[in-house]
C-alpha cells in the first residue's frame, strides 16, 4: 500500500516539460497591459496621426498611391478607387470612402466631379458609385516620385506600398488634419497655400516666419493666443455679420468647423432660451453663404450682433494640438517647426532627385561616347572574324582600351554587351554631328544639375517660386485676421425676464408676477439689494430668492462699474449720530453680506440713492421737532464728500435725531464727462484708454462718424456700438457748430468737387450720403478743423507738367447745405489732393493719389481719364 501511494505521488508530480509550460503562463492582467499598449501604438501610428514627411495618414497615403496606379488622365469612379485602395488598406470600404471625400473637399490633391457634399452646409456627398475623382496636376507634380520613394510590403505581402510619399511641399499644414487615437489626439488647422510657400522661401533665406491658419469657410479669426498651434493654444473664429438694414442682419461667412444648418439651430435655440430676440431666420445659401436674421421689433442690431457672438455658433473657440509622427513616435511640435522640417525634407528630396538625374545623365553620356567610339573607330568590324562569344567581347574590350581613361568609371562587361545589341541599321545611319549635339545638350544639362547641387538652396527657392506662380492663383487668404474684444454675456443678453420684489416677505425673482415690478432683466444678471438695517449683498437672479425683509433698494448689478456712486445717510446705533458717505460697489462676493453702517446694533439707513454717472445731490434734512437743535431744517450737498471705499464710516451729518431726509436737487457728476476712446483695430468704443480719445461725453452727446463711402452717421456713445474700422474715415465727438470740409471725386463727371456744410440732421444710426451717388464717386479728403488747407497737384498746358497750389477751404466755397453738390475743385486735371494744415485727424493727412485710389471701372479706353 505504501509503495502504491509513493507511485501515485510520483505520478502527480509534473515532468520537466510541464514545468516549463507552467513558468511561461502569462496572467490575464499582463496580457491586457501588453495588448492594450500594442493596440494604442497601432492606432496612433497606423490610423489617427499623420506622418510629418508627407502630412498624410496611412489611409490617405494608400488612397493617393492607388489613384496614382490608376491614373490615366481621366476621372475614375470613387467606388473603383475604393476597391483599388482595399488592396493596401485592410479596414473596410467605409473608412476609405470617407477619407476620399475629405481629401476631395480640401480641393488640393484631388479633382472632383459630381456631388461631393458641402462643408459649409453640412450636406453629405453622393454615393461612391455616382461621384468621380482624379489626381490634380499639383499632386502629380509634388507628391509622387518612385525613384525617391521608400517602399514596403502591403498587409498581405502581395504588393508594395510607400512608407511615406516624397511630398515636396508643406502638405500637412496646407490641408490640416484631425485625429483621435488612444490617449492621444491631433488637430492641425489648415494654412494658406500662398503664405506657406512664401514662408518656405523665407526660411530658405534664413528669416523667421509667423504663419496663421486660413479656413475655407472664411470668416474672421483672432490668433492672439494661437501659440503656433501647440497644446493649450486657442483661436477664436467669428462669422462675418453685416447689417442689411435696421431690421435684418446678414451672416456672410461661418466659423470653421460649423455648418449653416448647425448655426441656424444655435440661433433658434438661443432665441428660445430668451438670450436673443429674433423674428425669423432664413437660409439663402447658394454659391455663397447668406443667412438672413430678421430682428424682433425694438432690438438693436449692434447688441444683437454681440449677442449672436456670445450665445450662438457665430463665434467658436478652436483648440489646436499639433502632433505628428516623426521616426515612428508621436511628437508635439509648433507649426513653425513643422514648416521648417517640411522645408528640410523638400530640400533633401530635391537634392536626391538631382543626384539621380546626375547619375542618369552621366550614364547616358558614357554610353553615347562608347557608341560613338564603337562606330567611328569601326570596332564592330573587328568582331566579324571572331568565332566565339568570348572572343567578341574581348575584341571590343581591346578596341576600347585607348579610350578608357576618358571615362568617369571603369567599362564593365554590361557596357560591352549593350554595344553588341546595337542594330546594323543604326550603325549605317549613324550621324556623328547629331550625336555630338545630343551629347553637348546632355553635358549642358549635367553642368546645370551640378550647379543646382552646389546651390541647392537657390534651386529650392526657385522651385517654390515656380509652384507659387503655377498654382497660387485663386488661393488667396479667405479668413481675415482680426483682434476681437471680449463680449460680456450679461451685457448683451436680451431682457428675457422681469424682476419683481416682495418687500414684506423679503423675496425677489422673475417668477413672482403678482408682486411689485422692478425692471426688465436677463436670466444671466446679478441683483444688488440694500436693506434698511444697512446690509447689502449681490445675488444671482432666479425665479424666487430670499434676500431679507425691509429692502429699500434693488437693481441690476454691473461688475466693475466705476461710474455708479451710492449717496447714503445712516443712523449709527452706537453714538446716535447720523452719518453721510459716498461709496462705490465695483466687486463683491456673491451672496456675501456687507454693511453700509459701522455694524452697531440699532444702525439703519435713513437715505440711499444710486447715481449711474457719479452725480452728487442736494438733500433736505428735517430733524426731530423735539431735538435741541436751533436749526431743525437744512440742506446738505453730497458734493462736499469724497467718494471713498465701501467700508468707510463716513462723515457726521448731525448729532441730533433725524425725522426725514428728502431729495431736493441733482448735482453734477463727480467724475466729469465720460471719456470715450475708439479702438480702430476692433472698431469698438471703450473707457479703458485703448485707442484714440474721442472726447468727454455727458447726457445726450453723440458721436459723428464719416465713412469712406462718402456718408456720415450720428451715434450715441453706448459701448455696445460697432463700427467697421476699414470703412471709417473720421470719428469724433459731434459738435453741431463744426463745419465739415470735403473734397470728393464725382464718378459721373469725372471731376473733383469741394464742399463745406454743417450737419443739420439729428437722427441717430442712419447714414446720410453727402457726395454724389455714382458708383465711381469717392471721398478724397474730409476734416472738421477750423481753418483747413489743401494742397492740389494738377496738370495744365501743352507740356502737361505738374503744378502745385495751396488753398484755404473757405476761399474755395462758402458753407452750404449737406445735400449741395459743391464747387468744381479745379478746371485742370487734378492728380493729387493733400490736407496740409489744421488737421487733427491723422487718417485724413494721407496723400490722395488719384491713380492709386480711384477705380473708375471704365470699359472704353476713350472714356478713361489720363490721370498721369
Amino acid at each position: 500500500m505504501e509503495e502504491n501511494n509513493e507511485n501515485n505521488e510520483h505520478e502527480d508530480q509534473p515532468n520537466g516539460e510541464e514545468k516549463a509550460k507552467i513558468t511561461n503562463v502569462i496572467p490575464v492582467s499582463g496580457m491586457y497591459e501588453n495588448w492594450f499598449l500594442d493596440y494604442a501604438s497601432y492606432v496612433i501610428l497606423e490610423r489617427a496621426v499623420p506622418a510629418n514627411e508627407d502630412g498624410l495618414k496611412p489611409v490617405q497615403r494608400r488612397i493617393m498611391h492607388a489613384m496614382k496606379e490608376m491614373d490615366d488622365g481621366r476621372f475614375n469612379k470613387v467606388a473603383n478607387i475604393i476597391g483599388q485602395t482595399m488592396q493596401y488598406h485592410p479596414h473596410g470600404d467605409a473608412s476609405i470612402g470617407d477619407a476620399i471625400v475629405n481629401l476631395g473637399q480640401k480641393d488640393l490633391l484631388i479633382e472632383t466631379q459630381g456631388n461631393w457634399g458641402d462643408i459649409r452646409t453640412g450636406d453629405s456627398s453622393a454615393a461612391p458609385r455616382y461621384i468621380e475623382a482624379r489626381l490634380s496636376k499639383f499632386a502629380l507634380d509634388v507628391v509622387f516620385n518612385p525613384q525617391t520613394t521608400e517602399w514596403q510590403l502591403s498587409y498581405d505581402g502581395r504588393k508594395k506600398e510607400p512608407v511615406t510619399l516624397p511630398v515636396k511641399f508643406p502638405l500637412l499644414l496646407a490641408q490640416g488634419v484631425e485625429g483621435i487615437a488612444v490617449g492621444l489626439s491631433t488637430k492641425i488647422l489648415p494654412h494658406n497655400f500662398i503664405e506657406l510657400i512664401n514662408g518656405c522661401i523665407s526660411i530658405l533665406k534664413g528669416k523667421e516666419v509667423e504663419i496663421y491658419p486660413d479656413f475655407p469657410t472664411g470668416g474672421m479669426a483672432d490668433f492672439s493666443e494661437y501659440n503656433q498651434g501647440l497644446r493649450g493654444s486657442r483661436i477664436r473664429v467669428r462669422a462675418r455679420i453685416e447689417e442689411g438694414d435696421k431690421r435684418v442682419l446678414l451672416i456672410k461667412d461661418i466659423p470653421f468647423g460649423t455648418t449653416t444648418t448647425g448655426l441656424i439651430e444655435s440661433i433658434i435655440k438661443a432665441n428660445d432660451k430668451g438670450k436673443i430676440k429674433v423674428k425669423k431666420v432664413v437660409d439663402n445659401t447658394a454659391k455663397d453663404v447668406e443667412i438672413e436674421v430678421q430682428l424682433a421689433p425694438g432690438q438693436s442690431p449692434d447688441i444683437t450682433i454681440d449677442a449672436l457672438y456670445a450665445f450662438t455658433d457665430c463665434e467658436v473657440s478652436i483648440a489646436p494640438n499639433a502632433c505628428v509622427i516623426i521616426e515612428d513616435k508621436p511628437i508635439f511640435l509648433p507649426v513653425n517647426e513643422i514648416l521648417k522640417k517640411n522645408v528640410d525634407d523638400t530640400v533633401q528630396l530635391l537634392q536626391a532627385e538631382l543626384e539621380i538625374r546626375k547619375g542618369e545623365l552621366m550614364e547616358k553620356i558614357l554610353f553615347s561616347s562608347l557608341e560613338k567610339i564603337f562606330i567611328e573607330n569601326r570596332i564592330y568590324r573587328d568582331i566579324e572574324e571572331c568565332e566565339t562569344w568570348e572572343a567578341v567581347l574581348s575584341t571590343i574590350d581591346k578596341g576600347l582600351d585607348p579610350f578608357k581613361p576618358q571615362f568617369y568609371r571603369e567599362i564593365t562587361q554590361d557596357d560591352i554587351l549593350k554595344l553588341t545589341e546595337i542594330k546594323i541599321k543604326r550603325i549605317s545611319k549613324f550621324d556623328s554631328f547629331k550625336a555630338d549635339e545630343i551629347m553637348r545638350k546632355m553635358e549642358d544639362e549635367l553642368k546645370e544639375v551640378e550647379h543646382n547641387l552646389l546651390h541647392i538652396t537657390d534651386y529650392a527657392i526657385a522651385y517654390f517660386k515656380k509652384l507659387l506662380e503655377k498654382y497660387g492663383k485663386g488661393r488667396e487668404r479667405q479668413t481675415e485676421i482680426r483682434s476681437f474684444d471680449v463680449i460680456s454675456a450679461n451685457t448683451v443678453a436680451a431682457n428675457n425676464q422681469k424682476l419683481y420684489i416682495n418687500r414684506a416677505e423679503g423675496f425677489i425673482g422673475y417668477g413672482m408676477k403678482k408682486d411689485e415690478f422692478v425692471c426688465d432683466c436677463s436670466d444671466l444678471d446679478d441683483v444688488i439689494i440694500f436693506r434698511r438695517d444697512g446690509i447689502y449683498k449681490v445675488v444671482k437672479i432666479d425665479e424666487k430668492v430670499f434676500v431679507g425683509k425691509d429692502v429699500i433698494h434693488v437693481d441690476i448689478f454691473h461688475k466693475n462699474d466705476e461710474r455708479k456712486v451710492y449717496n447714503a445717510a445712516y443712523l449709527d446705533g452706537k453714538t446716535g449720530r447720523t452719518m453721510v458717505k459716498r461709496f462705490q460697489v465695483t466687486s463683491v462676493t456673491r451672496d456675501r453680506e456687507y454693511d453700509v453702517t459701522k455694524g452697531a446694533k440699532g444702525s439703519k439707513i435713513l437715505y440711499l440713492a444710486a447715481r449711474a454717472n457719479g452725480e452728487s445731490e442736494v438733500v433736505n434734512v428735517k430733524l426731530s421737532p423735539s431735538s435741541r437743535a436751533r436749526v431743525k431744517v437744512f440742506d446738505f450737498d453730497f458734493a462736499e464728500l469724497e467718494i471713498k471705499g465701501r467700508g468707510a464710516g463716513g462723515n457726521i451729518l448731525t448729532k441730533y435725531p433725524v425725522k426725514k431726509i428728502e431729495f431736493k436737487l441733482l448735482g453734477e457728476s463727480s467724475f466729469g464727462g465720460l471719456k470715450i476712446y475708439y479702438d480702430k483695430s476692433i472698431g469698438r468704443l471703450n473707457t479703458d484708454e485703448r485707442g484714440d480719445l474721442i472726447g468727454s461725453f455727458h447726457g445726450d452727446d453723440t458721436i459723428l462718424v464719416v465713412n469712406k463711402d462718402g456718408s456720415y452717421e450720428l451715434s450715441n456713445y453706448e459701448l455696445t456700438n460697432r463700427f467697421d474700422a476699414e470703412k471709417v474715415e473720421l470719428i469724433q465727438k459731434f459738435d453741431p457748430k463744426k463745419v465739415v470740409s470735403v473734397v470728393y471725386f464725382d464718378g459721373a463727371s469725372k471731376t473733383y468737387f469741394v464742399k463745406r456744410f454743417l450737419i443739420e440732421t439729428r437722427t441717430l444710426n442712419k447714414p446720410f450720403v453727402f457726395i454724389s451717388e455714382h458708383k465711381n464717386s469717392q471721398l478724397s479728403v474730409v476734416t472738421t478743423d477750423k481753418d483747413p488747407q489743401i494742397e492740389i497737384e494738377y496738370r495744365k498746358g501743352k507740356g502737361r507738367e505738374k503744378e502745385t497750389t495751396m488753398y484755404d477751404f473757405d476761399m474755395l466755397i462758402d458753407v452750404k447745405g449737406w445735400k449741395a453738390i459743391g464747387n468744381k475743385l479745379s478746371q485742370y486735371e487734378v492728380t493729387k489732393v493733400k490736407l496740409v494744415a489744421g488737421s487733427k485727424n491723422e487718417e485724413s493727412k494721407k496723400d490722395f493719389e488719384v491713380g492709386d485710389s480711384v477705380d473708375l471701372n471704365l470699359k472704353d479706353d476713350e472714356d478713361q481719364l489720363n490721370l498721369f
